[in-house]
């Protein structure tokens, strides 16, 4: 639009008779012209001694907006019939615009809640503006791009000031009343912020201590009656006192913090807390610029703040890094404290995962017979997946109440562990680097233990099973057709290997849910409400309330983790189906079971064919995938959430081909005692 104007005919367009909506698109018009990226006439600077000689050093290294702004006031200067018509239209500008809304409203949101102000921002990228509108704040967003910033910086104090002669109010008064609005407002979401009852009953009561909130708004009011009024003085004793204010209230809203990293965390909270904060910082902006001896600097400053807060409103990225990075944090946590479970040290808990993994391998043995059953019923491609679904979630809660386990579910939760044991800061000592590695073998050791426990179980006991059933009724129970069907599904050379990373995917969401639920559980305080709640207390009694209370804090983060997991692997593919994607879940013990239940059916001719060997292969590459997998996201969360950086990845790497060549056995094997 802009390319299709040049500077006359831009000037000449002015009208300040012409309604809102087209004194506002002239506005737009001229930032655009502006922005475009043509070197403006010479008369700009001064003329070079001689024709073709190369611009002077400071022209070349000036923005070109820059350039073009003070070739525009030149124009318009010399022109005392221009500049009167621009000055006009000024002027019905400032009258009819709510400019306060700028200073008080732009990147704070209007919405309740997180989750509305994403939609907010998502319809501001998708739906187009409109200048017919009296919001400044709105207007801004039209006639203003955070790349201005680049130019507006460097602006000197002769431009800025020619410029806010031709394009801002009439009257310095008139600023000042704007100011003083836009304080007033925002004093007024302070107070108001600070005694909702989600941030009140989570400060500290030490910081509420002088009121902080309560006595904003009569701050305020003494100082908008001291400047309105000219009292100098007295308005920076009032700013001085407001600031005290502000400061206190930051502080308090920051006591909120450590209540939701030991509570739960509520990213609806999070929200509120980075508004009330960035309100007050805003205020102080808003004084400065109000009592400054020379205002024009301050008000430079402040719409640089503006064209940076434009930017981050512009970015739904920048919005979820800033308000789920503590959710992840507590998310990742929590999962950590889990994850220490599935970490083997010593031989004695090298054995005890051996026992528990054996034990969750017989019950997927049995988890491998439901699924051929509910197979062969014939559901419709849902409720296949939904029953399917139900029955891997049976089985897993089953496995967890047992205190078994298995393999799979481990890296998503042992990854935050791990990222806990990380060293911090720009560079790690030897020691620490050598714990790190410690861990990694642990954890690599822990996986192989439970892989060899699921299996070494599942597989024999279905094959056991179809002998039996093969002896004792004539046929087996997982006939030749869906025999063949599992060695045509789990073969390497079929679609195993994406399938089995897709399933790795789904292990790291189950985490991810896990994490999710518990920290919803202990920010609803459920456990204290099991616990004390009359109703609860009345039907169970008071020690059996207290008894279900502990049980549903301890494992509401495995209940759901199981649950989300088994649904998942069922009714996921059955989803994608739906839209067209070819999708299934591969499993470590599943598919083990899955060939078990082939072999039985077969017979053991099948050990001399090809396709078994390659089913074996299939396996072991689903093994794989489904821990990397998982546990690579998991580890990826973990590190993003905690704020650490790996800087000497080179160094964690060399360090552990050390030990793989000094002791590669550790890797498979725990220590001996005392070692």
């Amino acid at each position: 639009m802009a390319q299709s104007w040049d500077l006359t005919a831009l000037i000449n367009a002015a009208d300040p008779k012409a309604g809102q909506a087209e004194r506002h698109l002239w506005l737009v018009r001229l930032t655009e012209w502006l922005r475009h990226a043509q070197r403006p006439p010479a008369a700009v600077a001064p003329a070079p001694n001689t024709p073709g000689t190369p611009a002077a050093p400071e022209e070349a290294r000036t923005p070109l907006p820059l350039l073009r702004l003070r070739h525009l006031l030149n124009q318009v200067e010399k022109n005392e019939a221009l500049h009167g018509r621009v000055r006009a239209l000024m002027a019905a500008f400032w009258r009819d615009i709510d400019a306060a809304s700028l200073f008080a409203d732009l990147g704070f949101g209007a919405r309740v809640s997180f989750a509305s102000e994403l939609l907010a921002r998502v319809q501001q990228r998708v739906l187009p503006g409109t200048p017919e509108t009296s919001d400044l704040a709105s207007l801004f967003r039209l006639l203003f791009d955070p790349a201005d910033a680049a130019w507006v910086g460097p602006l000197d104090a002769a431009t800025l000031q020619r410029a806010a002669a031709l394009f801002g109010p009439a009257e310095s008064a008139g600023l000042r009343a704007v100011l003083l609005n836009a304080i007033t407002i925002l004093v007024s979401a302070v107070h108001s912020a600070g005694y909702t009852p989600a941030l009140r009953q989570r400060m500290d009561s030490t910081a509420l201590q002088e009121e902080p909130f309560r006595q904003l708004t009569h701050a305020a009011a003494e100082l908008r009656q001291a400047v309105l009024e000219g009292r100098n003085d007295d308005a920076l004793k009032a700013a001085t006192y407001l600031r005290s204010l502000l400061d206190a209230c930051r502080r308090a809203a920051a006591s909120v913090m450590p209540h939701l990293e030991q509570f739960g965390v509520s990213v609806n909270i999070v929200f509120d807390l980075d508004q009330l904060r960035g309100r007050t910082l805003r205020i102080e902006q808003l004084v400065d610029c109000l009592l400054a001896p020379e205002p024009l600097p301050e008000a430079q400053r402040l719409l640089l703040e503006l064209l940076r807060v434009l930017g981050d409103q512009r970015g739904v990225r920048a919005l979820f890094a800033r308000h789920y990075s503590l959710l992840a944090r507590q998310v990742a946590e929590r999962s950590a404290e889990t994850g220490q479970h599935y970490i083997t040290r010593s031989r004695d808990e090298y054995r005890d995962m051996l026992r528990r993994a054996a034990g969750g391998g017989a019950v997927i043995a049995g988890t491998t017979f439901l699924k051929f059953a509910i197979g062969a019923i014939g559901l419709t491609a849902f409720w296949g997946g939904f029953w399917a679904g139900v029955n891997y979630a049976a089985s897993f809660v089953l496995i967890m109440l047992l205190h078994w386990t298995v393999a799979t579910k481990q890296p998503a939760m042992t990854a935050p562990a791990m990222a806990a044991s990380l060293p911090r800061g720009e560079s790690a000592s030897d020691g620490e680097i050598e714990a790190f590695i410690d861990r990694v073998v642990q954890l690599i050791r822990s996986q192989a233990a439970a892989i060899a426990g699921n299996l070494a179980l599942c597989f024999p006991l279905v094959l056991g099973t179809q002998w039996l059933a093969q002896a004792l009724f004539g046929a087996p129970l997982v006939g030749e057709k869906e025999a063949q069907y599992v060695l045509h599904s789990i073969t390497l050379l079929g679609p195993t290997a994406l399938f089995a990373a897709f399933t790795g995917v789904l292990l790291f969401a189950s985490s991810l849910v896990a994490g999710w639920a518990e920290n919803w559980f202990v920010l609803h305080r459920l456990d204290s409400a099991i616990a004390w709640n009359p109703r609860i207390v009345a039907r169970l009694g008071a020690a059996r309330a207290q008894r279900w209370a502990r049980w549903w804090r301890a494992n509401i983060s495995g209940l759901a983790a199981n649950i989300s997991l088994g649904l998942m692997l069922g009714l996921v593919p059955a989803l994608l189906a739906f839209f067209g994607v070819p999708a299934d879940v591969r499993h470590v013990t599943l598919a083990s079971g899955q060939l078990g239940a082939a072999l039985g059916a077969l017979g053991l001719g099948l050990l001399a064919q090809p396709v078994f060997w390659w089913c074996v292969g299939g396996i072991a590459i689903t093994g794989v995938l489904n821990l990397t997998v998982s546990f690579t996201l998991a580890f990826r969360v973990a590190l993003r959430s905690r704020g650490v950086k790996l800087q000497d990845r080179r160094r964690i790497g060399k360090a552990l081909g050390r030990r793989l060549r000094s002791q590669p056995l550790s890797f498979v094997l725990p220590p001996r005692k005392g070692a």
